[in-house]
């Protein structure tokens, strides 16, 4: 499995709403991502609107590829790009700044 973490950031007066939306993400969107390969899948925010993201996935290419697909990840993407800064024209999953990872503790 391939362990990935990555970062955006939400705009500070979006947050409340941001937190609301994934309270109560679309059941064909979850479906989508676990039928995709999103594995152990999370998001987590700081107050001032820094998101870290990570999930599992046996193949990182594939799982964008395989989203990328879904006309339900269309929608999802286009509802929630106004929330983030620093896009320039890229939807949410496609500007992921990915971490690398140093250490892992098995």
């Amino acid at each position: 499995m391939e362990r990935v973490c990555f970062l955006l950031k939400v705009k500070p007066e979006r947050l409340a709403e941001y937190k609301e939306r994934h309270k109560a993400v679309w059941p064909d969107m979850l479906e989508a991502l676990r039928e995709t390969g999103w594995h152990n899948y999370s998001l987590f925010l700081r107050e001032d609107g820094l998101l870290v993201g990570y999930f599992e996935t046996p193949d990182y290419q594939a799982a964008l590829a395989g989203m990328a697909k879904r006309e339900v990840n269309e929608r999802w993407q286009r509802d929630m790009a106004p929330f983030f800064v620093n896009l320039e024209g890229q939807r949410p999953d496609e500007g992921f700044l990915r971490l690398e990872e140093v250490f892992h503790l098995a």
